[in-house]
């Protein structure tokens, strides 16, 4: 599904035209990525948490030059849904292998 489908979707269940539906989507990422730049996470009950992860210093190899190299300590966005979430989609979907 891409962002596309989700503003037609919500589109269509609420009646609003695709183009606010559209703003509105945007700003709520564009939001969710101010806060985790600014350090704060964001908690959103019963989807989920969009959470700053601290990836500690590591050593790398570039493979190509067959040296070794610093990766240093840093941080990524990372999402942990909710409990709720996890069950919702483990009862409605089938594993696939």
């Amino acid at each position: 599904m891409t962002k596309a489908d989700i503003v037609a979707k919500i589109s269509e269940k609420l009646g609003l035209e695709k183009g606010d539906v559209q703003a509105t989507v945007e700003t709520f990422m564009e939001e969710v990525k101010n806060s985790l730049e600014t350090g704060d996470n964001v908690y959103l009950r019963g989807f989920g948490s969009f959470i700053i992860k601290t990836r500690a210093e590591k050593t790398g190899r570039n493979i190509s030059k067959n040296t070794t190299i610093k990766i240093p300590a840093h941080n990524i966005p990372a999402f942990k849904p909710a409990k709720v979430f996890i069950e919702s989609v483990k009862e409605k979907t089938e594993v696939t292998v």
